[in-house]
């Protein structure tokens, strides 16, 4: 099979996998939001730019399960020296090193905790530097719902959750962790970026919730360098950048050069490049 075939069936299994989840995720969050909307107003298939986080939500998928596959071949010749096929199947089908000997449970609870503190820490070094103008791309929309929590820069996802999840799994937690987490990870991703006013009262120091989140998308001197955190506020806390006013919902979103900032995706993966 040639490449190009393989790309065409590569992405004809990621829309079959995306498209359900998709439609459930699409339902849920419109029944919630008409009930518990953080900002009243359009519901998200009114959006602007909708189209474009569109086709962020289909094609990041595909693109990150091309480059976790080719680290994960690129990491396994360079640290271990194994380049066959089938030397490679066997050499992640299970973890491997003293990780891989735990039990998938705690498996899984190690990687979701050690993840979420390397990406609470990416994710303040991307918002410096020469690396914002490529997560940017993230909180450039205006109407943050839950289908915004796709619209990420290849660049940001390869130095993000793709060379996070590749460190761990070269470390030895087993692939298996991932069917745990991969649900748990797209929900609460789209969870967070949704129209919700929920902060789910004193749970919002346990996990992180909707308004949490919404004021990460404000603008800088609103909260926009507060609350890194994808999952644990706990870092947040432990760190002096938790944000949760009382009596207060974020209103606004963006970033500060919105009226010169492109709106089609293509223009949004040049962005980086013209800066």
């Amino acid at each position: 099979m040639n490449l190009p075939t393989e790309i065409v069936e590569m992405l004809g299994q990621t829309l079959a996998k995306v498209l359900p989840v998709t439609i459930a995720l699409a339902l849920l969050f419109s029944l919630l939001s008409h009930f518990w909307a953080c900002n009243p107003g359009k519901p998200w298939w009114r959006k602007r730019e909708l189209v474009t986080d569109v086709c962020y939500w289909f094609l990041v998928p595909l693109f990150a399960r091309v480059f976790r596959i080719g680290l994960l071949v690129l990491g396994a010749a360079l640290l271990f020296g194994i380049r066959d096929a089938d030397e490679l199947i066997a050499f992640y089908d299970n973890g491997h090193g003293p990780l891989s000997t735990l039990p998938l449970w705690l498996q899984a609870i190690l990687f979701l905790v050690a993840a979420d503190f390397m990406m609470y820490w990416l994710h303040r070094m991307f918002h410096g530097g020469g690396f914002w103008k490529y997560h940017a791309i993230h909180h450039s929309s205006e109407d943050v719902d839950w289908i915004s929590a796709a619209r990420f820069h290849p660049a940001n996802l390869l130095l993000g959750t793709i060379g996070v999840d590749v460190a761990l799994l070269l470390a030895g937690i087993s692939p298996g962790v991932m069917l745990w987490l991969g649900p748990f990870n797209i929900f609460h991703s789209a969870f967070v970026h949704a129209n919700l006013n929920w902060t789910l009262g004193p749970l919002k120091y346990v996990v992180a919730t909707p308004v949490f989140h919404r004021w990460h998308h404000t603008a800088r001197e609103e909260g926009g360098d507060t609350n890194f955190a994808g999952t644990f506020p706990l870092w947040d806390l432990l760190f002096g950048t938790f944000r949760m006013p009382k009596d207060r919902l974020p209103e606004q979103y963006g970033v500060d050069d919105q009226v010169s900032f492109p709106r089609e995706i293509l223009g949004q993966l040049a962005y980086p490049f013209r800066k």
